[in-house]
């Protein structure tokens, strides 16, 4: 297996029951594979891995780690659409990242190396987020609201100019921490 794979299995049904589609690394489309967007149920075997509500890894994401989730409200869906997947890179144990007010690495500064519950208590002023460097070597995931609540993206090593690139509609991010669950 290599670094960044993974497996996962999607069941149509809850508790695991129905027809399944098993992932060993990206699949940017269920259907293509036979698969309905319909899932009620998954089990992550080993990985962490960013599941898409649409295909094409569009849409709202969902962080799954090594664990059961028997239904969708487990993985805080709203529904059971799932439409795409992959697994969530990682490389290592060191984790670096620095936040910035403004677009392309302008304005207030921080940088975090841990979890953040509330990211205004770093002494960032605002909740607005609207660019990123990440360094090191493992992906982060990135909240709307404090206490990693509320929708939820996945950034992994690089530069992201503005909000956009991690496919938000707003720069609101108030709390953030590392992915680690490897396998």
């Amino acid at each position: 297996m290599s670094q960044y794979s993974g497996k996962i299995v999607f069941f149509e049904g809850k508790c695991f029951t129905g027809r399944r589609l098993e992932v060993f690394g990206d699949c940017d489309n269920f259907q293509d594979r036979g698969f309905m967007n319909r899932v009620n149920s998954i089990r992550v075997e080993s990985g962490a891995w960013v599941c898409f509500d649409h295909p094409d890894f569009k849409g709202q994401q969902y962080m799954l780690e090594k664990g059961e989730y028997p239904d969708f409200q487990r993985w805080n869906g709203h529904n059971d659409h799932m439409g795409s997947c992959k697994p969530i890179k990682m490389h290592g144990e060191q984790y670096r990242m620095e936040l910035f007010e403004g677009q392309n690495f302008t304005g207030q500064c921080v940088e975090l190396c841990d979890d953040c519950p509330f990211l205004q208590s770093t002494g960032f002023s605002k909740n607005c987020l609207n660019s990123i460097k990440v360094y090191g070597d493992g992906a982060w995931a990135m909240y709307e609201e404090p206490n990693y609540r509320g929708r939820m993206y996945i950034v992994e090593r690089g530069n992201y100019c503005a909000f956009t690139e991690w496919q938000s509609e707003n720069p609101n991010i108030q709390s953030i921490r590392r992915v680690v669950n490897y396998f």
